[in-house]
């Protein structure tokens, strides 16, 4: 899987950016949740930096996560290093990986609800 951050195509044809904004305080802390349970070592500033762009996942809340801003052109998935499942607020079982790029870096937040529903909300702890 690779993930050409230089830019998007429209259905209109037109190039644009893709978004990328500061995570929000439940998605850092699932992230954190996460990285704690992945055994592996990150940059201490990894908070600071990161940077996360949604997937076009139906809704499901997947987020291609950017910490380098100079190391974020064909990037590919190469291992799920953690796993945390919960419960969404209907009732349906989600679960969210972690997975990291070829040179180790933070690469998705993959986000799977069950039935392939809308998430309604990240987990606060």
């Amino acid at each position: 899987m690779y993930f050409h951050s230089e830019l998007f195509i429209t259905f209109t044809g037109k190039h644009m950016e893709p978004i990328r904004r500061k995570p929000t305080e439940r998605e850092l802390k699932l992230l954190e949740l996460l990285i704690v349970g992945s055994k592996m070592t990150f940059p201490e500033k990894w908070k600071q930096s990161l940077k996360v762009s949604p997937m076009d996942d139906g809704g499901m809340g997947s987020l291609y996560l950017f910490v380098d801003e100079e190391n974020n052109e064909n990037r590919k998935f190469v291992a799920r290093v953690s796993e945390h499942q919960f419960v969404d607020k209907d009732g349906v079982d989600v679960i969210a990986s972690l997975n990291v790029d070829e040179e180790g870096q933070l690469f998705e937040l993959d986000v799977w609800k069950a039935d392939f529903s809308e998430l309604n909300e990240l987990p606060d702890r």
